[in-house]
């Protein structure tokens, strides 16, 4: 269905849902888009905030926010044209000048972006976001002078903020002054020693600088422990292994990256460098093998191929990949030879002699070229070949020291302590947690629609009042349960929640309503994120059947979701209220469901937010005694174990969460084993 026509309905649908003299509740759908936005339901509430704009378009406040949905998808371009219409109307709103200033950064519009920063650095002129982006912005446009200025300025106001160091770190890199960078570093990570890239950057001086590998392998040891998830940490790990003679280490970290990203052609072509030096022929030309099949112009690999292919007598196909990397670099001589020396193993002789004069005599141009400078690694873009002191040019049979020079020349992951931005407005979240692991509680279970299985949980989970639902189909959809709800990415599932909600809306109009129909309606509000509507269909259901055990669950998620919303909404007093009274929706359930894991589990998360350890270990506690395999409720448990101390029991729990499938307790061990 063409995408103006899924717009058209969702158009239909909330004049439907929201009416108001043939007009939207433009405040009602704007808190529901803002609701999206926090819990990351991008797409969707950019269809929020624009029937908002269709409504009334003289509004900054759904143009301000639909750029940061755009910001957060990527959308650099439109997030930067939506903020300058929100600016156009209401040129007081700070935070739209940071959003225009952090999508002109991303964009390479560096200049901009700085004047952008300093609109709002005029009405918070201490916001270390601000300062620090604006630094970030000032050392791509290489004025270091100013740069300079900005991080003074940052970093007496913010002594202890770690990220103020790493840039300033970066910045004096690029001017060559390491010793400074260094001591930047070192002290970012006095203050935090959990700061990734200050062991990147680190690890790339004592590499640089001093040959210094062993240091080096240190630092990075130090950077995978805390952000073991990492393909490219484990690529650059592997170099130092190599340099420091641990083959097998190297082999284990190529092995592991590619665990982590199969089709990582740098560990692959790597791994086969390695392999080959090791005289794993075969297995080394698989490597190479699979990186052209993902990059079938990569020439570097064709070359290093075409070697070994010859190495086991297959002249033919070594034949064709020096033939293309010929093709591409006519004047790369080494290629020459080496088809010259294939050619002549295979017996064309003729042909052989022709590629020996053409090597000989772009060899002895290029040597006029460079004389007295020694002759460097390979790169596809070079013409460089290695001499022998009779004059005779090397090639086939390499020794030793040349496929090491060859393996050491090979390109790192460069890009490991890529700054990131900071942001004052705390819905704007970026990439940030692409690079960083944010470890925290894992979070609720919910009662929902829709699933994201992945291959360590195909399913959701089992809770028997859901499947005594399911049973009736009595309900629209499928109900499922779950803790990591996926966001809603397509119109056409929304527009189906928006004409579930008006089939319910005239179905309960027209007969004696049930709670099971205001049951099913609170569903799509929830999916849609309208919570306020959730909750009153639910008290609703729950008036009808007090004993109506889902109901109760629901309406605590709904509770406990509006806490958090509220709780977050740039607010200096934490709004317990919602939450408290989430909490005793599950102790109805559990008095009417009282093996139910999953409330116990919903109870112990809740708690353990607002401070109540105890007691929230005591909830977690008897979750894992109804249910042995609850992999979170044990991560959740070791996790309040760490925070009140309990190193050993902490780890016996997040061990055990680990072996069920949870993936963040590996990270959180390494940290605490780190320390």
């Amino acid at each position: 269905m063409p995408k103006i026509t899924r717009s058209l309905l969702l158009i239909i649908s909330l004049l439907t849902l929201f009416p108001a003299s043939a007009q939207i509740n433009t405040d009602q759908v704007l808190r529901i888009g803002r609701n999206n936005l926090y819990f990351e339901d991008y797409v969707l509430s950019i269809q929020y905030f624009n029937q908002v704009i269709n409504v009334k378009p003289y509004l900054a406040q759904p143009y301000f926010y639909r750029a940061i949905a755009k910001l957060n998808l990527d959308d650099f371009q439109g997030a930067e044209h939506d903020a300058t219409l929100a600016l156009e109307r209401n040129p007081f709103i700070t935070d739209a000048w940071e959003v225009r200033g952090v999508a002109r950064q991303n964009l390479g519009k560096n200049r901009e972006a700085i004047d952008d920063y300093d609109h709002a650095l005029d009405m918070l002129p201490e916001n270390r976001g601000l300062l620090y982006n604006k630094a970030m912005a000032q050392q791509d446009i290489k004025d270091f002078a100013g740069a300079h200025d900005t991080y003074s300025r940052l970093l007496k106001r913010y002594p202890n903020f770690e990220g103020g160091y790493i840039g300033r770190a970066r910045l004096r890199l690029a001017e060559k002054d390491t010793v400074g960078a260094k001591e930047d570093i070192d002290r970012a990570l006095e203050i935090n020693k959990n700061t990734v890239n200050g062991y990147v950057m680190r690890a790339d001086i004592a590499i640089s600088s001093h040959k210094d590998y062993a240091a080096a392998l240190e630092d990075m040891n130090q950077a995978i422990k805390l952000q073991p998830q990492y393909a490219g940490f484990f690529i650059n790990r592997a170099y130092l292994r190599y340099m420091t003679d641990d083959f097998q280490g190297a082999f284990a970290d190529y092995d592991y990256a590619l665990q982590l990203e199969p089709e990582n052609s740098m560990a692959l072509f790597n791994r086969g460098v390695l392999r080959a030096e090791v005289h794993d022929t075969n297995k080394a030309i698989d490597d190479f093998s699979s990186v052209i099949r993902l990059n079938p112009d990569d020439y570097k690999t064709l070359y290093n191929r075409a070697i070994l292919l010859a190495d086991i007598q297959d002249y033919d196909n070594a034949i064709a990949d020096l033939d293309k990397v010929i093709e591409a670099y006519p004047d790369f001589a080494a290629a020459y030879f080496v088809r010259f020396d294939v050619k002549r193993r295979k017996g064309d002789m003729r042909s052989a002699e022709k590629d020996y004069n053409k090597s000989l005599a772009l060899a002895k141009t290029r040597v006029k070229m460079n004389s007295g400078v020694e002759g460097t690694p390979f790169t596809p873009d070079s013409a460089d070949v290695a001499e022998g002191e009779t004059g005779e040019l090397m090639a086939g049979g390499m020794t030793q020291e040349e496929v090491k020079r060859r393996f050491t020349s090979l390109t790192t992951i460069a890009d490991n302590s890529t700054p990131e931005q900071v942001f004052n407005n705390k819905e704007i979240r970026g990439k940030v947690q692409d690079r960083n692991v944010n470890i925290s509680l894992e979070p609720i279970f919910n009662i929902t629609y829709y699933t994201s299985p992945t291959e360590l949980k195909l399913s959701g989970d089992y809770v028997r009042e859901v499947d005594d639902i399911n049973a009736t189909r009595i309900l629209r959809m499928i109900l499922q349960v779950t803790n990591h709800e996926p966001g809603m990415t397509d119109e056409d599932i929304a527009s189906n929640h928006f004409s579930s909600i008006n089939y319910y809306n005239s179905y309960i109009a027209s007969h004696k309503p049930r709670a099971i129909d205001y049951f099913g309606r609170a569903m799509d509000f929830m999916t849609l994120r309208d919570y306020d509507n959730a909750i009153a269909d639910l008290d609703k259901a729950i008036e009808i059947s007090p004993d109506f055990t889902l109901a109760y669950l629901v309406r605590a998620n709904a509770r406990y979701l509006t806490g958090k919303l509220k709780a977050d909404d740039n607010s200096t007093v934490k709004e317990t209220r919602p939450v408290r009274l989430a909490i005793a929706d599950i102790d109805s359930v559990i008095k009417l469901s009282p093996s139910m894991p999953v409330a116990y589990y919903n109870k112990g998360v809740m708690l353990a937010e607002e401070g109540d350890y105890t007691t929230a270990l005591q909830n977690f506690n008897r979750a894992i005694e109804l249910r042995a395999d609850f992999g979170e409720a044990y991560f959740n448990r070791g996790y309040v174990f760490l925070y009140l101390g309990n190193k050993d029991a902490a780890f016996a729990d997040l061990s055990r969460a680990g072996s069920l499938g949870i993936v963040p307790s590996y990270n959180l061990l390494k940290r605490m084993s780190a320390k």
